[in-house]
């Protein structure tokens, strides 16, 4: 088959690293597969013209609104892959949520990253509940051999007490205006540093030179940074909200916290007690092996695309 797959391609995102990753599933299976920026897209109407002029037979799409509204009324068969902005927060705006609905009523199935994903999304879309199935995330990690760069870690206050300790921001800046206003915060705190981002392999490559990771967004489907350091022997603090606890069982796999009073006190208990990181560690990669396969993602999207057909 040739597959349209929509979705945010902004680079070295967490939507682009997922949609490459199912391209290449796919390929792997025989098909073709095209990856196409939905941002570039404003209506159902061009994707209509695009499916059409380039005669694809069948669509995916990653984010139900986001890319899914733009395969509304499509002249071909498509699945959707749920995105953690659709459960969390595209789904208290009433407009939206009717567009996702719509969307996935269409839609032939539906992939949600986790069981309590799916459940958020059957409690709105009950009639949609048989259509959805869940696949985690498959995670690879392949750090480069060659790339030799190190610093990071945690808050000023901390930093001027322990220069050793630092924190270091990587990512694309994909909000301009909020990421010129993190830049100039940065300035006046000494020990944490902005920093561009980087390829995948030289960013797995500097993950296994820090101490831990840090997750502190306030909504997450499911955090594939996360996995990947579990993955890399890297222990985890991650804010505790729901997609967060849904993959790091608290002092087990990871740490999860909720103020930065706890989460410099879990730091510091972590860099203090070897035996407890090697612990964490340790279960947090068998977790990963056992429940983030690579192999298991790509049979389950390789069984899902015939669905259209």
């Amino acid at each position: 088959m040739r597959l349209l797959l929509l979705a945010c391609l902004r680079a070295r995102t967490g939507n682009a690293t997922t949609a490459a990753r199912i391209r290449d599933h796919l390929h792997a299976a025989g098909h073709t597969c095209v990856l196409k920026d939905a941002f570039t897209y404003g209506s159902p109407a061009e994707i209509a013209n695009l499916t059409s002029t380039d005669e694809f037979d069948a669509a995916l799409a990653i984010h139900l609104y986001k890319a899914g509204r733009l395969l509304q009324g499509s002249r071909i068969p498509f699945g959707i892959i749920f995105g953690g902005t659709d459960v969390n927060e595209d789904i208290k705006c009433r407009e939206k949520c009717q567009v996702m609905g719509a969307v996935l009523q269409e839609a032939r199935f539906a992939v949600a990253f986790s069981v309590e994903m799916k459940e958020l999304a059957a409690a709105e879309w009950p009639d949609a509940r048989k259509k959805i199935y869940v696949q985690s995330q498959g995670i690879k990690t392949t750090p480069s051999e060659t790339f030799d760069w190190y610093r990071f870690l945690q808050n000023a206050d901390w930093h001027r007490k322990d220069p050793s300790v630092h924190l270091g921001i990587i990512g694309p800046a994909v909000d301009p205006l909020f990421s010129s206003e993190v830049k100039e915060e940065v300035k006046r705190l000494p020990g944490v540093h902005v920093l561009q981002e980087l390829p995948q392999q030289e960013l797995h490559a500097a993950l296994r030179r820090c101490f831990a990771v840090v997750n502190s967004s306030t909504s997450e489907g499911m955090s594939a940074a996360i996995l990947e350091a579990m993955d890399l022997d890297i222990p985890v603090l991650a804010r505790n909200i729901p997609g967060n606890a849904a993959i790091i069982k608290h002092k087990e796999t990871g740490l999860l916290f909720s103020t930065p009073q706890e989460f410099v006190m879990l730091s510091k208990s972590l860099m203090n007690d070897p035996i407890m990181e090697k612990e964490i560690t340790t279960r947090a990669k068998d977790y990963v092996r056992k429940h983030h396969s690579w192999e298991g993602e790509r049979k389950t999207y390789q069984s899902l695309v015939l669905r259209l057909q």
